[in-house]
């Protein structure tokens, strides 16, 4: 079973992606703030992960380069506010895969993480 970290400190967000990815059959892993991210990211191999830019303790970008330190190489979907053109291209260059602008669609979400965990599979 894949596995997909989400992470974002607007407890509806997780909730939401959690129960959608659930029932792709995904096995998720939420996380509220960087710390928690980070811990989960240095003891489970994540399949993706779904991170939110502007979130408390440590923003998107500082787990993004966590994330290369530790030499993981996994699809990552950054979700930004409107307007964040210039930490869009700095995550794009720590390896983020897609982005999404909140609000977000749903649909458009589940099939992006579908294709790229299916591409991401067969590399």
């Amino acid at each position: 079973m894949k596995k997909i970290l989400i992470v974002d400190d607007q407890q509806g967000i997780r909730l939401l992606l959690n129960e959608i990815f659930k029932k792709e059959g995904y096995e998720t892993y939420l996380a509220a703030n960087g710390l928690e991210a980070i811990h989960f990211i240095e003891n489970i191999v994540m399949d993706c992960v779904l991170l939110d830019m502007k979130i408390p303790g440590m923003n998107g970008i500082e787990i993004l380069q966590r994330i290369q330190e530790l030499g993981q190489n996994m699809p990552i979907i950054m979700m930004t506010a409107y307007g964040e053109v210039k930490l869009v291209e700095q995550a794009k260059t720590l390896g983020a895969t897609h982005y999404f602008t909140k609000p977000f669609d749903i649909f458009e979400m589940k099939n992006t993480v579908n294709n790229l965990l299916v591409d991401h599979s067969e590399l």
